[in-house]
């Protein structure tokens, strides 16, 4: 069977959340090849701190160590046949360190295996995926501080199983998107700082072959293995900026779960917000608009429709993500000292992941930016019930007189009096002899008010924005 020259290509046309966006470069192929390099670069320098390489076999290693060398479309071909992509470029990189600086060839993946190289160059790319993440991250929150404190004391309606349930402020509830955007950089942030781990383990997870190559170079502390791994492993983890892991992880999958649970979470707090925004852009609500762009949310069909692209994007990544996060979880039933799929099944699932969550975080900063607020269809929509959404407070109000299940009882009857005959729930309730024994007409009206139940949502706001 003949490849299709184009099959190679994944442009993004069936992801556009992550199209263009800077963590879709940061994960491509190139960038992967080049984390692996650098891992194989970083290792021989660690090797050569410790005097088992001269270090200009290192620099020459180093230097060769580079992404445009190498025909990434060949590493892909080719590693078809060994399971992995490793096997291909160390080959690659020997040939071209060789044709160079020929001495240090020999060096080249010295006592190492395929995974310790890719696992670290993994977690070098999820480094800089999360750092890429983690500011747009910082850009949205900033821009939900500002939106939460413009609108503090905007009062809409809160909503509850889809129906209007008690005033709020639309403060508050940006408040509540900047919280769960705080909350998902500080899973990042522990993540990112000490548990992406480098992977050293040779071929079984002994450190065998780096072992047994430092006694054959010479290492004067060769014949104490424990002393010469936990020196290779510091100068390895210094080397790349990564954590040292207290065993090597070939089949203990904790650095990918604890990655993967965070990228999920990250997602769905993204998500809260676009499905927020989805509900307030529609027709019949209009409370908020998705910041205009000539072209942008047009229909291919109905002119007239400016479709919130925004928030359906990061939605689109924030119901995909936590799907992809659980299949990287289950890979830690990875059997033996190194698993036959389970690791092989991870590569694709994390890039997945992290070019959908950066993508997604990409596109909140815009939406966060450049979100348009309509105050008065808020006020609009809080005469839709004719006060009935204040109805808890009276309740509350009548209940020491009457007792709480007949207080319930009263407002219940009056708020579907006042529903099917279309009447403010202020003219049923000064009909009501109970009522207007206990609340002059006045004071029945500023009770109806919405503006004036909205509990402690302005203090929330302020606490909150403290963070």
């Amino acid at each position: 069977m003949t490849l299709l020259p184009d099959a190679q290509t994944d442009t993004g046309l069936l992801s556009p959340v992550r199209a263009g966006t800077p963590v879709e470069a940061a994960v491509g192929d190139v960038a992967w090849v080049q984390a692996m390099l650098d891992a194989e670069a970083a290792l021989v320098r660690a090797q050569a701190t410790l005097g088992t390489v001269p270090s200009d076999h290192a620099a020459a290693i180093t230097a060769a160590a580079r992404a445009e060398h190498f025909d990434v479309r060949a590493l892909a071909l080719e590693s078809r046949e060994t399971a992995n992509p490793v096997v291909g470029l160390v080959r690659s990189l020997t040939r071209l360190v060789s044709a160079s600086h020929p001495e240090a060839a020999d060096y080249v993946h010295r006592g190492s295996t395929s995974q310790d190289i890719f696992d670290t160059g993994a977690m070098l790319v999820s480094a800089q995926a999360l750092r890429l993440i983690r500011d747009c991250l910082a850009h949205a929150t900033r821009a939900l501080e500002t939106l939460a404190l413009d609108h503090r004391d905007t009062v809409m309606a809160g909503r509850t199983l889809a129906l209007q349930a008690v005033p709020t402020t639309f403060g508050l509830k940006v408040a509540g998107w900047r919280q769960l955007l705080l909350d998902a950089d500080t899973r990042l942030a522990r993540v990112l700082n000490g548990g992406l781990y480098v992977s050293l383990g040779g071929a079984g997870g002994t450190l065998a072959g780096y072992l047994e190559y430092a006694a054959i170079d010479g290492a004067p502390d060769a014949s104490t293995p424990g002393d010469y791994g936990d020196r290779l492993l510091d100068a390895f983890a210094t080397e790349t900026g990564l954590a040292r892991p207290p065993l090597p992880w070939h089949s203990l999958r904790t650095p990918l779960a604890d990655l993967a649970a965070a990228l999920a979470f990250t997602a769905g707090a993204l998500g809260k917000l676009a499905v927020d925004v989805q509900t307030l852009v529609r027709t019949e609500i209009g409370e908020v608009a998705e910041p205009a762009r000539e072209g942008r949310g047009a229909s291919s069909a109905m002119p007239h429709k400016r479709n919130p692209v925004l928030a359906t994007l990061i939605r689109s990544a924030a119901l995909q993500v936590p799907v992809i996060s659980a299949g990287l979880t289950q890979c830690l039933i990875s059997e033996d000292e190194r698993s036959g799929g389970a690791w092989h099944a991870e590569w694709q699932l994390l890039r997945e992941a992290l070019r959908l969550t950066g993508g997604a975080a990409y596109t909140a900063v815009e939406l966060a930016e450049g979100l348009i607020v309509h105050a008065d269809r808020m006020a609009a929509n809080l005469r839709l019930t004719g006060s009935q959404i204040v109805s808890e407070r009276i309740s509350a109000r009548l209940a020491p007189r009457l007792g709480k299940e007949a207080a319930k009882q009263l407002l219940t009857e009056a708020s579907s009096r006042a529903a099917r005959t279309s009447t403010p729930l202020a003219d049923v309730l000064a009909e009501l002899p109970v009522v207007a024994e206990v609340f002059s007409r006045a004071q029945i009206d500023a009770l109806c008010d919405p503006a004036e139940y909205t509990g402690a949502a302005a203090e929330l706001v302020d606490r909150a924005l403290k963070q």
